[in-house]
């Protein structure tokens, strides 16, 4: 890759883009197919918009959405006048949406006032009275109260200049920050992490690199505060000028129609969506003629599942990143065997140098079991409002911890073993146990939680949680399961819970994980 064609700003793809291809789509939505030419004229307006209500570089702004044509075009418009863009989950509690904003303070908070059922108006209201740093709601569809409708605000851009934005836009630098994405710890509570507009760049243009896919079609179903969301998949499309489809949820008979009508030439998701798939009924009618590639990530997918769909699709990869690496910096080969595919992550990619070092800080042999580190400017900038943090995260010589432990094989392939941390994933999200222990341990009749994960069929890791009582009181579980659901996203809720009398402990006091998650793992299976 000639690294003197990344642009300094992820914006500028666009602008690239809607000269040479102004009549190609970029966004198909629903019914909605927007050209080149079309989103940066949106993108225009409502950057004018942002610069008319007061925004200014390094500021903050938050989206609470699905993946639909505003959240895009407020990402974009929101990187180009050199602010900081935030998304949030509409499946987060209210404690989830209280923590990110009142952390990355965003000046902001544009909303949908509902999705499928749920009213978000009471979560706005809330949010907006807490925090005063939040100068205005705005209402992305329909109305909600107290809330600006997105119209309006778009109509706040007349009283600004193609001048005034130019000038704002040139005044943006490469390493400047342009996506806030916030993710866990072992220690429990998120902490956002801030990527660059080069990082960005940098990433996408490597992974289409690998994909060698020349007419890019791709849809983005994953939800907007994930890294997976704004630069695995839509700034992988934006940099090569390729068509994205974004739809608000993973549906899987969505999906394989799509890849026909639309003439998807690579499908991304984690491994419980390609589950999913195969599962579908329409799934042996589907005509995957178009698709090049099929990429995942996040987890291993099973053998069987591999081999059914290395009958339909060329090409197969297997990919790893997290979300301070801002892409994924290891992949499969695109001929890659059912052994690499399902034992490996793959090679790492050598424009993101990458190293395995033992608890010494020594590089391991060929074999030998260390964490994997990464180093180069395309990594996260800072972890917002956490200077220990960020330090903690870089080596002394300005390599990235990622906490996960991994060896090189002979072919020159990486395994992962395990985590540094407890953190597991199910269905492609990060579960971070102490999280979800803090949560219970909050609960006035619980004195202690120990939460480990254990495998699923679906989902490839759930949580077990196993409870202390903090008197004789009798606890029920199913209450318990009610409890968190009050508290926490649906995925990071515990599948199994156990009362307990006591938990195996190390000698210093601390719970043994590894013995509970042994012994989670043989009464799960017991059960089943």
């Amino acid at each position: 890759m000639d690294l003197t064609t990344v642009h300094p700003r992820i914006t500028d793809y666009l602008q690239q883009y809607a000269k040479e291809t102004p009549h190609r789509d970029a966004v198909i939505f629903g019914e909605q197919r927007i050209t080149y030419a079309a989103l940066e004229k949106q993108v225009t307006i409502c950057a004018k918009a942002l610069l008319a209500m007061g925004i200014n570089k390094g500021d903050r702004i938050a989206v609470l959405s699905t993946p639909r044509l505003e959240f895009w075009v407020l990402f974009l418009a929101t990187a180009r006048i050199g602010g900081i863009w935030l998304g949030v989950n509409p499946k987060y509690t209210l404690d989830e949406c209280r923590h990110v904003i009142g952390d990355a303070q965003p000046k902001l908070l544009f909303a949908l006032a509902e999705f499928e059922g749920r009213d978000f108006s009471a979560t706005v209201q809330s949010l907006m009275s807490e925090n005063d740093c939040v100068k205005q709601a705005i209402a992305i569809l329909d109305s909600m109260p107290g809330a600006l409708p997105y119209p309006q605000f778009l109509k706040q851009a007349s009283a600004v200049s193609d001048a005034a934005l130019d000038s704002v836009t040139n005044a943006v630098e490469c390493l400047d920050p342009a996506l806030l994405v916030y993710t866990s710890g072992s220690t429990g509570k998120p902490k956002g992490a801030l990527l660059s507009h080069y990082g960005l760049c940098f990433g996408a243009l490597v992974q289409n690199e690998l994909f060698q896919v020349d007419d890019l079609r791709l849809i983005c179903n994953f939800p907007i505060n994930h890294v997976g969301s704004v630069a695995d998949t839509c700034g992988v499309v934006l940099v090569v000028g390729g068509t994205l489809v974004l739809q608000e949820r993973f549906d899987p008979g969505l999906v394989l129609r799509t890849i026909e009508q639309e003439h998807l030439t690579l499908l991304a998701g984690v491994p419980t969506m390609l589950l999913m798939l195969l599962e579908h009924p329409n799934f042996n009618q589907t005509n995957f003629s178009s698709l090049e590639v099929i990429l995942w990530g996040g987890a291993a997918l099973p053998e069987q599942a591999i081999k059914r769909l290395q009958a339909v699709v060329p090409r197969l990869m297997n990919a790893y990143g997290l979300t301070e690496t801002a892409a994924n910096t290891i992949h499969t080969r695109p001929n890659a065997d059912l052994i690499e595919l399902s034992e490996t992550v793959g090679r790492p990619n050598p424009h993101m140098p990458c190293r395995i070092v033992n608890s010494e800080g020594q590089l391991c042999a060929v074999g030998e079991q260390g964490e994997l580190q990464f180093q180069g400017e395309y990594l996260l900038l800072e972890y917002l409002n956490r200077p220990d943090a960020t330090r903690d995260v870089y080596t002394e010589d300005g390599w990235l911890h990622t906490g996960d432990i991994g060896y090189l094989r002979e072919e020159g392939t990486i395994s992962l073993v395990g985590r540094m941390s407890d953190m597991f994933k199910s269905g492609g999200y990060n579960v971070y146990p102490r999280e979800i222990e803090i949560l219970l341990e909050s609960h006035p009749d619980i004195e202690m939680a120990a939460v480990v994960s254990v495998p699923d069929e679906r989902y490839q890791e759930v949580g077990a949680a196993y409870v202390l009582a903090a008197s004789d009181q009798a606890l029920d579980t199913e209450l318990l399961r009610a409890f968190c659901k009050g508290k926490l996203a649906n995925y990071k809720v515990p599948k199994y819970f156990e009362v307990v009398t006591e938990l195996p402990l190390l000698p210093v006091g601390k719970v043994d994980k590894v013995a509970l998650k042994k012994r989670a793992k043989q009464q799960i299976a017991e059960v089943i």
